[in-house]
């Protein structure tokens, strides 16, 4: 065999479809994770600036916070490892299954167990991504709300004569409790918080990290739907096996009972 025949039959076996599902779920997790953990940090740090100058006011946010960030560790460690699972699966399902239709090898109730276990747990992880998905959404609307404001602030066309009168409070979402002072800008002061490069940079990366987790979803629902058409490829090559096995079975039997008729007539 030629080096050209060797590297088709290598790239024959690729599973092309957990690899582009590999590297789109690697992609959206480091969006996700690395966006959404600076964001946060961001985040904090102009609420602690701008609308909670005392620490305890916020400290159950700060702890929420550090809680959110460990969990992106987590989340990132996990997926990590749970994507080249499923890569490996992929080249094992792709290669079984080619082997079994030329009647290399049999598959294994266990490894069919394996594919159907990943099935499951890949549909628990799209329900939480989506979740996730819808939750990085909230601090996009609350920045988009904020930048909102800001613009219509500065739009010469808005003609506001009292710019004092013009507040976003954060305090109305819940993030810093009513006690919290100022929990409110208004006017100039509201304006430099949009010019900030803390609020800028937040805004972005929040866009950026619900995008991350998206993409993410989009892998999960993709790696869904190859482990459950590997799982149905495993499952006929298997009963399609166990069929040719038993009419093998019928056709020896048959041509034993013939040869013992015509043995008896002679």
């Amino acid at each position: 065999m030629g080096c050209f025949e060797c590297c088709i039959k290598c790239l024959g076996g690729v599973p092309y479809a957990s690899l582009v599902a590999t590297i789109l779920c690697f992609s959206g997790v480091a969006l996700f994770c690395g966006c959404g953990h600076v964001a946060l940090t961001g985040t904090l740090t102009m609420l602690e600036n701008h609308f909670s100058r005392i620490t305890s006011d916020h400290a159950t946010l700060t702890a929420v916070v550090q809680i959110m960030q460990y969990t992106i560790y987590g989340i990132a460690s996990f997926f990590a490892v749970y994507g080249i699972v499923l890569l490996a699966e992929g080249f094992y399902t792709t290669s079984a299954v080619k082997k079994e239709l030329q009647s290399e090898f049999k598959t294994t109730v266990c490894g069919r167990c394996i594919t159907a276990t990943f099935v499951f747990l890949t549909y628990i992880l799209g329900l939480a991504f989506l979740g996730i998905f819808g939750f990085s959404a909230i601090p996009v609307f609350l920045f988009y709300n904020m930048w909102t404001t800001c613009a219509a602030m500065k739009s010469p066309m808005a003609n506001i004569t009292d710019p004092d009168s013009i507040c976003v409070d954060v305090r109305q979402y819940g993030v810093i409790p009513w006690t919290a002072t100022p929990g409110k800008a208004c006017g100039s002061i509201l304006g430099d918080i949009c010019s900030s490069s803390e609020f800028y940079l937040s805004f972005h990366l929040y866009i950026v990290a619900c995008a991350g987790a998206g993409a993410t979803l989009i892998a999960l629902i993709h790696y869904l739907m190859i482990l459950s058409a590997n799982w149905a490829y495993l499952r006929s090559a298997c009963s399609q096996h166990e069929y040719q096995d038993i009419k093998t079975k019928d056709d020896v039997e048959e041509g034993t009972s013939k040869e013992g008729l015509n043995s008896s007539y002679s």
